[in-house]
């Protein structure tokens, strides 16, 4: 049986740093943890982490708020077992309890299995969007840390040493994802117009 349960201290969070894309640093996870609106649900199986799901209230003054579902990880050996679809419930039914009228997620169009599992949440497909990001850090502490070298670009091509970024080429990362409504008090594929 999976019991989930909403992560209040590091500590839980680092028992489950196997289940994050990289390494989970305590003083990030501290400050996650003390924003209200922020929140990180883990499933455990016998006391166990076995799968965790993030999520981050937004709040816009002309669409209300919304619950963005940040990042699901399942641990392989509890794959295609429902506990994605549990964790995604679970977290739904906190944003409803929050008051967000809807919940939407990224995701890239070949992830099929995440698809899958978001649909049997509820969810619907919108359609496609365009991911754009912008690294906001200084070109010396982006890459591997050790400071960019004038001229140097990052994986995808874009230079790490634009003098300004705001007149210079875009220097984050595109790509296309796949939007994802969530229905929590709304009709199912509706959100507001903006």
């Amino acid at each position: 049986m999976i019991a989930i349960r909403r992560a209040t201290s590091p500590a839980e969070v680092m028992a489950a740093a196997h289940l994050f894309d990289g390494p989970v640093r305590p003083e990030w996870a501290q400050r996650f943890l003390n924003e209200s609106t922020h929140h990180l649900l883990i499933a455990h199986r016998d006391d166990v982490p076995v799968g965790m799901v993030t999520g981050v209230e937004l709040t816009h003054p002309d669409k209300g708020t919304e619950l963005f579902l940040y990042e699901l990880s399942v641990d392989p050996a509890h794959r295609r077992l429902g506990v994605g679809r549990e964790l995604v419930e679970a977290l739904g039914r906190l944003g409803r309890e929050r008051g967000c009228h809807g919940m939407w997620v990224a995701v890239d169009p070949d992830n099929l299995p995440a698809r899958a599992t978001y649909a049997a949440a509820g969810a619907v497909e919108e359609g496609p969007a365009t991911m754009m990001a912008r690294d906001l850090r200084a070109p010396r502490d982006r890459g591997s840390g050790e400071g960019a070298v004038p001229g140097s670009t990052d994986p995808e091509g874009h230079p790490l040493d634009a003098a300004d970024p705001d007149t210079a080429d875009t220097t984050g990362v595109t790509g296309t994802a796949e939007g994802t409504g969530f229905t929590a008090g709304t009709e199912p594929g509706t959100r507001p117009a903006g």
